[in-house]
């Protein structure tokens, strides 16, 4: 039997509803990718923007082997950029009859030489082109979409660690999923490893070694008694049924700059520009450009609450992105764009596995209205709309837009992210700090490194590389 569903989710299924669960908590996130592997009996397909070679991708790289051993066929399909594993660690994993892997928009020179260097100069704006999706696909029967990546900033598994967001699907969303990834698997620029480089000796073994007994206890004790997908359905017991739900993508081929290289943002736009009374946007990585500064302030001249939540210079973790929209703020403030920035350390307790507060945002979502919502890969910023490929899911539900627009209420907090205001022509940012609300006329908490990196960014004509 496939990855089991219960009852009342086949049922609803066979109606024609999609079944959306919202995974916001790390441990969450990893425990549900293990528990759809070890359920899976026929396929597992996944496709990464970045798999790393730290404990949490070492275990879910074991969870996936083991997979394979029972007869599950798997499928890996990793973006080249991705800073995992050498090839001969690749080839060794792919050796396994059940897994075959392939890269996206590969080097075409496998070892680092003179000659590599020379062709990242040739194809230096190929080469920036990545495909930036992540999808954890199980039998055809159930599929994870969102921002995550694989690796333990992700799962509460590091030093700073990332507050990110998935969306667990059920019904006719993982056909849809299914379909982006075969598109993707089954164009050119996706490369056999075997292709790419010559046979590597089996060294199947040492791909699971030097695990963090502790740490693997306890994410893995996280799942707890969900032993399946349907136990782990019914213990979150905040699935949504939903009519109206579209996983959308970027075509492969965008990499080329084919098929309209900003296809996604030509399928958001309509959907952003249709907000009547509110717009709340969670981006990590926000430029808007001269095009969406235009889109959003005329939004708030017809009288919708335009709200986005990014990083701040102290939590972000490419300090170059929040140089260009540094830019921004100031006329985006004066014309009515509420600004908030996350801290870079949460003032809650200390839920990660090695105790730390860092934090950086990691989320890609928004919703209209109260009745539309988006959660993906897609940044607010040209990389995402010209350069990378990118997915997500897009739907219509009150609730769903509801438990969503409450963990933005909850990231905006004064405890959680600065709120930025603008006096004079002068940036102020507020926020508490133990317990007593702060006030800056500086980028709170960033050193001087990163201070001066984004204000030479910001006179750098790059900002469409980033």
């Amino acid at each position: 039997m496939e990855v089991s569903i219960s009852r009342i989710a086949h049922d609803k299924i066979k109606a024609g509803k999609s079944g959306l669960l919202l995974i916001p908590d790390n441990y969450d996130a990893f425990a549900v990718r293990v528990i759809a592997a070890r359920s899976s009996v026929r396929s597992l397909d996944l496709m990464y923007y970045l798999w790393h070679d730290d404990h949490t991708g070492r275990l879910l790289l074991q969870e996936i082997f083991r997979a394979s051993e029972r007869g599950v066929r798997v499928r890996m399909l990793l973006d080249d950029a991705n800073p995992r594993m050498n090839d001969a660690a690749y080839l060794a994993l792919s050796s396994h009859p059940n897994i075959e892997l392939k890269l996206f928009n590969p080097s075409g020179v496998r070892q680092r030489s003179v000659m590599r260097g020379v062709e990242i100069i040739l194809r230096l704006f190929a080469l920036t082109r990545r495909m930036h999706n992540k999808a954890w696909i199980a039998d055809d029967n159930v599929a994870i979409v969102g921002g995550r990546n694989v690796g333990d900033a992700y799962f509460d598994a590091a030093e700073t660690n990332f507050r990110d967001l998935d969306v667990l699907l059920l019904g006719p969303a993982v056909q849809q999923t299914a379909e982006i990834f075969e598109a993707f698997w089954a164009c050119e620029d996706a490369k056999s490893i075997n292709v790419l480089s010559p046979a590597a000796e089996n060294e199947r073994s040492d791909l699971f070694s030097g695990s963090d007994l502790e740490t693997e206890s306890m994410l893995l004790n996280g799942i707890g008694d969900r032993g399946s997908i349907a136990e782990y359905i019914a213990a979150s017991n905040d699935v949504h049924w939903v009519d109206r739900v579209r996983v959308i993508s970027d075509p492969p081929e965008k990499v080329r700059g084919w098929r309209r290289r900003s296809w996604l943002m030509k399928e958001l736009l309509p959907v952003i520009r249709s907000a009547r009374n509110r717009l709340e946007i969670v981006s990590p990585y926000f430029i808007p450009g001269k095009r969406g500064t235009a889109v959003l302030l005329d939004l708030v001249s017809h009288g919708v609450d335009v709200s986005v939540l990014t990083n701040s210079l102290a939590a972000t973790d490419v300090a170059a992105v929040h140089g260009a929209y540094a830019n921004y703020r100031k006329r985006l403030l004066r014309n009515g764009v509420r600004l908030f920035e996350l801290q870079p350390f949460t003032r809650r307790q200390a839920i990660s596995v090695f105790g730390s507060k860092g934090a950086s945002l990691h989320t890609k979502s928004f919703t209209v209205d109260d009745r539309t919502g988006f959660v993906g890969s897609f940044n607010f910023d040209p990389r995402s709309v010209s350069l990378n490929s990118e997915m997500g899911v897009l739907f219509e539900d009150n609730e769903l837009v509801g438990e969503l627009r409450r963990f933005f209420q909850t990231e905006i907090s004064p405890e959680t992210s600065y709120r930025l205001e603008l006096r004079d022509n002068v940036l102020h940012w507020h926020g508490y700090d133990k317990g007593k609300l702060q006030e800056y006329t500086y980028e709170p908490e960033a050193g001087i490194f990163r201070r001066v990196l984004a204000a030479l960014v910001r006179h750098l004509p790059i900002e469409s590389q980033l």
